[in-house]
């Protein structure tokens, strides 16, 4: 079974200096049918204005990930961590037990463009942890294993067992992926048009995927995308 979340029904928030759509229930935006998926939380879109940003703020119990699309985007910690994330890099924090962070568009000119990701964890109280990973020269056409609880095949490690894959195909391009029994998938697009099982999707829509042994994904137009497996 897909079911569809199109983009232009998701929650949208625009504070100025913030643009950002709400796949999931967040802040004010509140929708009972889409609180969460399994353990995905939030899948935020945000685009920042120049030198804007979030300040100090704290996080706990959660597993955080940031994939920056486009700018430069300033990290600091609560953990000494500082970093300027750029197009094609993903950072996980695992708030765990606790943590303060920020996050600021680095750049006096031009906006940052990037989701932020929230997993809840599969245990509370954990160490914080830091980690961040380049995703900038990936070859198209395959799925690429970004976060995993065991770290496998060299993915940033999460305390949930959840992988995320990342892609960018080229029209005509398809993908495979299979699903163990009982898992389940969340399909979301970043940038193209694609077809999942026969279903069309396009820029900013994302599929729920349950009771589905195989997901063929097909590129009609090149198209950017994420793919979580999920328990």
């Amino acid at each position: 079974m897909i079911q569809t979340r199109k983009s232009n029904d998701r929650g949208h928030a625009n504070h100025g200096w913030l643009d950002s759509f709400h796949t999931f229930s967040f802040a004010d935006y509140y929708d009972p049918e889409h609180t969460h998926f399994r353990s995905l939380r939030v899948i935020n879109e945000d685009r920042v204005a120049p030198k804007m940003g979030f300040g100090m703020h704290p996080h706990r119990d959660m597993e955080i990930i940031s994939y920056v699309l486009d700018g430069a985007l300033r990290h600091r910690d609560s953990m000494g961590n500082t970093a300027v994330m750029r197009s094609g890099d993903v950072q996980r924090i695992s708030a765990g037990s606790g943590i303060t962070h920020s996050e600021v568009n680095d750049s006096d000119s031009e906006s940052v463009h990037f989701l932020q990701i929230w997993i809840m964890p599969d245990h509370k109280n954990a160490k914080p942890a830091y980690a961040e990973k380049s995703f900038a020269k990936i070859e198209a056409g395959q799925l690429h294993l970004v976060t995993s609880k065991t770290g496998r095949n060299g993915s940033i490690p999460i305390n949930q067992d959840a992988d995320l894959y990342l892609a960018k195909l080229k029209q005509g391009e398809s993908v495979t992926h299979a699903f163990a029994a009982g898992r389940n998938g969340w399909l979301q697009v970043i940038d193209g048009e694609l077809e999942a099982n026969g279903k069309m999707l396009v820029s900013g829509d994302a599929s729920a995927v349950s009771k589905e042994d195989v997901l063929t994904i097909s590129a009609v137009k090149p198209a950017h995308f994420l793919l979580f497996d999920l328990n």
